[in-house]
């Protein structure tokens, strides 16, 4: 199961910087449309359609970046084993499945490798002792 954890976060990184990457592309749709409204006279009604465009482009770039951005930084402590980043990835895994077709693909397999028995103890998060307490000491109760 370690093979599949570290490959869900190598899968992180890269969708991560390739959706980076889409954030960065449609941030220049959105400066283009803002170069419209700046070279435009101001007598026809362009100028409104063209700040809602940018308004559009730059909104889709900023959620595209800060959606890679956050998968690069919890695919690699995913594959440093971070317990926290297990959690992080199953979120953030949960949220791709809405993306089609790739980030559904992603996030099942990312979904799948992680809430097995094997991708939880990967992690260390055993829960061989269903009576025991917090502490991991026998239950008094």
């Amino acid at each position: 199961m370690n093979t599949h954890v570290d490959f869900v976060g190598v899968l992180f990184i890269v969708w991560g910087l390739l959706t980076a990457l889409v954030g960065v592309s449609t941030l220049a749709l959105g400066v283009g449309a803002v170069a419209v409204i700046a070279t435009t006279n101001r007598s026809g009604g362009g100028e409104i359609t063209a700040g809602l465009t940018a308004a559009f482009y730059l909104g889709i770039a900023i959620i595209a970046m800060v959606w890679g951005a956050s998968h690069v930084a919890v695919g690699v402590p995913l594959r440093q084993r971070k317990a926290w980043a297990r959690l992080a990835a199953i979120v953030l895994g949960g949220g791709d499945l809405v993306l089609l077709p790739f980030g559904t693909a992603v996030g099942i397999y990312a979904l799948w490798a992680l809430l097995t028995e094997k991708g939880r103890a990967a992690f260390g998060d055993r829960d061989d002792d269903p009576g025991g307490d917090v502490t991991g000491g026998p239950h008094t109760g």
